[in-house]
């Protein structure tokens, strides 16, 4: 016996998962992201330019993000049983590649000027770094108010939050050519930027790759779950037991369940069937499962139960 619990689900990417916040942030970041590049092309800085390859990630996560919303809203029909509602999750590996592409392009560059000390004009630089400090802060504020139990919203806001940081570093390599003129703080605050790269490209792909191979969610103890399935009335053993995460604070459970011979004789099965997923909803946040219930020594006819 089986069931799948539909109704009302609040998890994954929703629709209405406040999109006009999103493109708020979009239309902002992307203005100032050619100003930078502008700038940065000016003055040579290079600071500046892989603050600018950073926030092109952070363009590229948000409109991703917007992208996913849009699949997700579409309903499961033919061979998509799920809809779309992974798109955000492939968004998100996306985001994390992408990252790691920039980082490892700005780290060449960084270590190349490194070693040939780099002519960058200090005020420029500093000057558009405070405006990016100002503009990140305001991006960030309008995602925070998004709906961030998507990876991929959250993936943005975690990139807008370093690229804060980064725009931070450059302000202050930008007082420091000002005052001394050592013009290797440029590539120093560059590689400070690329270490933020990559611990939000970790970050993204840890994430969006436990998800994609099928893993369990992190905050689901196995072996918990069993024992609670094990404590409910009449449930002799659990075998059989699956459960991963279709997208976003999305959980699926899948198990089966042996129960008393009497249960099917009596007709309590629908009431056990209950008590099993509610058990799941209350205790895990559980919404979408499906339980096959079975007699004793059933299990005697099924092929690689573990």
């Amino acid at each position: 016996m089986t069931d799948h619990d539909h109704a009302g689900h609040s998890h994954g990417v929703r629709p209405d998962a406040d999109g006009r916040y999103l493109w708020s942030a979009l239309g902002l970041l992307s203005a100032f992201l050619i100003a930078e590049v502008v700038v940065a092309f000016l003055s040579g800085s290079l600071a500046l330019l892989s603050d600018a390859g950073h926030m092109l990630s952070d363009v590229g996560a948000i409109g991703m993000a917007l992208w996913a919303i849009r699949l997700a809203a579409r309903p499961a029909a033919g061979n998509w049983t799920f809809g779309w509602k992974r798109a955000e999750i492939l968004s998100a590996a996306g985001n994390g590649i992408t990252l790691l592409v920039v980082s490892g392009i700005v780290t060449f560059e960084a270590v190349r000027r490194l070693i040939d000390g780099p002519d960058v004009e200090g005020a420029p630089m500093l000057v558009v770094a405070l405006v990016g400090v100002a503009v990140n802060i305001a991006a960030a504020w309008l995602l925070a108010r998004a709906n961030r139990t998507s990876l991929n919203v959250e993936g943005a806001y975690q990139h807008i939050l370093t690229d804060l940081y980064g725009f931070i570093g450059t302000v202050i390599a930008g007082v420091v050519i000002l005052l001394t003129g050592w013009t290797r703080a440029d590539p120093i605050a560059s590689l400070i930027v690329v270490g933020l790269m990559l611990y939000a490209a970790w970050g993204l792909l840890r994430d969006s790759g436990r998800i994609l191979l099928e893993g369990a969610p992190r905050d689901v103890d196995l072996d918990d779950l069993r024992a609670h399935l094990l404590a409910t009335d009449h449930v002799q053993a659990v075998h059989d037991l699956h459960v991963w995460t279709v997208t976003s604070d999305l959980p699926a459970v899948s198990v089966h369940v042996v129960v008393e011979d009497e249960c099917f004789v009596d007709g309590h099965t629908p009431v056990l069937l209950d008590q099993l997923q509610a058990c799941l909803h209350g205790h895990f946040d559980v919404e979408h499962s499906t339980f096959q219930l079975e007699p004793a020594g059933h299990d005697e006819h099924e092929r690689g139960m573990h």
